[in-house]
């Protein structure tokens, strides 16, 4: 209750301040003093009690007071603060209300997004620090076996949506049986369980004992079932079907992501013009051969195109890949090195801070490439892929995706495919922003980056 209140508080704060921001803004605009009285003048005076309580109901449905795993980021903020300008849209006009400034709005959307989104940031950072300081920690019984359940712990150690999870027990399949002794000997916060390693009997059982004791339980799914959702139900039939719909953005969803990443795009190519020049300089002073470096890579429908890189390598480091292959450090279709003997100087830090990727949205502006979206496979790394990891091809390859903000190359390959599979199935515009948002912090440190 203490965590819904203070969120609650510092939204409150952050919509008043983004308003007095966005009034500021017009009086720039318009010539006029700047006054800190502006927050109880005019517009403001007439709508923060009602914009207020509307702005913490939406909130509140858009589930962005729930717990903090269950939590809803940035992009959530700002698709519940468009449908409050909405709401104040269709009340203002319904009551003949005079709106004498219509870029406010906008701006006020704008500005109200940062400033809570800010707030909330420092919110989540200091509680998850105090979180450390007092060693609170999610007391976890794992259900499973093999490579499953080493995969399964390696992706819950550490942090999980700011929660440190400690593992007090380990029970094997053939053990399941022990689950109600072992729940009153280790008292555990949630038991989580491998899906695929027990059948449909199994699970129920596992569900019902750890319910009965008073214990959640969590299931780390199949593979298969991340292909699934998108299932939809086919009435009139004997037994219930679902029928699986391909996950092809298309309609509506297409026209919208591809006007977000072309208008993006160009933005960024048209004000980092200048930062552009300075990197190809120094790329040119520091090693012979082109600026940029166009690597071929395989994207949608499995088709080759050619990415558009900064140049990170010497001359021919194609050609030398071969004999470093028994150098590679990563698991799977990958490959990677980390002090890849083929970097230049210049190379070395483009790689490092990630800005060697600048030049894709040059790609993305060709159609060849989206903003986000599964990151595309060098030809080599394509040839070795599995069958089961080739859905990833039916959506455009992005120039940053779940992959870079969820451990890049400190994952295995398996996982970082099944972190393209939840994005295919789950896109929206709102994700697109958020996993936007989150990469310039995972690039400054550097997550997985060689």
């Amino acid at each position: 209750m203490l965590g819904i209140t203070s969120l609650a508080l510092l939204d409150t704060i952050g919509l008043s301040l983004g308003l007095y921001l966005a009034l500021v803004l017009r009086s720039v605009v318009f010539g006029d003093p700047v006054l800190w009285s502006l927050l109880w003048r005019t517009e403001s005076e007439e709508w923060l009690p009602f914009l207020i309580p509307i702005t913490l109901l939406v909130f509140w449905q858009a589930g962005l007071y729930a717990t903090r795993e269950r939590r809803a980021g940035l992009g959530r903020v700002a698709s519940s603060l468009l449908l409050v300008a909405l709401i104040v849209l269709a009340f203002g006009y319904g009551t003949g209300y005079d709106f004498n400034t219509t870029g406010l709005i906008p701006t006020a959307l704008v500005v109200c997004a940062i400033t809570i989104g800010l707030l909330r940031a420092a919110y989540d950072s200091f509680t998850l620090e105090l979180q450390r300081l007092l060693h609170a920690r999610r007391r976890a019984l794992l259900l499973g076996s093999g490579q499953s359940l080493a995969t399964l712990r390696r992706m819950l150690s550490g942090k999980r949506a700011g929660i440190a999870y400690e593992f007090v027990d380990v029970l094997p399949p053939e053990r399941d049986k022990e689950l109600s002794e072992r729940i009153a000997l280790t008292r555990p916060d949630e038991v989580i369980l491998n899906e695929g390693d027990f059948d449909e009997a199994a699970v129920l059982e596992i569900v019902e004992t750890a319910h009965a004791a008073g214990v959640k339980v969590r299931i780390a799914p199949k593979t298969t079932d991340l292909l699934l959702q998108r299932g939809e139900y086919v009435p009139g039939q004997g037994m219930p079907l679902f029928e699986l719909r391909p996950p092809v953005l298309a309609g509506t969803d297409w026209v919208v992501k591809k006007a977000f990443d072309l208008v993006v795009s160009a933005i960024v190519v048209l004000v980092g013009l200048p930062f552009w020049v300075l990197i190809a300089l120094a790329i040119r002073l520091d090693s012979r051969g082109p600026v940029l470096y166009r690597d071929r890579r395989v994207g949608v429908g499995e088709r080759e195109f050619g990415m558009l890189k900064f140049r990170t390598m010497v001359e021919g480091a194609a050609e030398l890949q071969d004999e470093l292959e028994d150098q590679n450090e990563a698991g799977g279709a990958l490959f990677k090195i980390r002090e890849d003997p083929r970097l230049t100087r210049v190379g070395r830090v483009l790689r490092r801070l990630s800005l060697d990727e600048l030049p894709q949205v040059l790609n993305v502006l060709g159609g060849e490439m989206s903003l986000v979206g599964p990151r595309p496979l060098p030809v080599r790394d394509y040839e070795r892929l599995e069958g089961w990891h080739r859905k990833r091809y039916n959506v455009l390859p992005g120039i940053t995706g779940l992959w870079q903000i969820s451990g890049r190359s400190s994952l295995t390959f398996d996982d970082l495919v099944r972190l393209d599979f939840y994005y295919i199935e789950n896109w929206s515009i709102w994700l697109d922003i958020s996993i936007l948002v989150k990469t310039l912090p995972a690039v400054i440190a550097g997550r997985g980056a060689y």
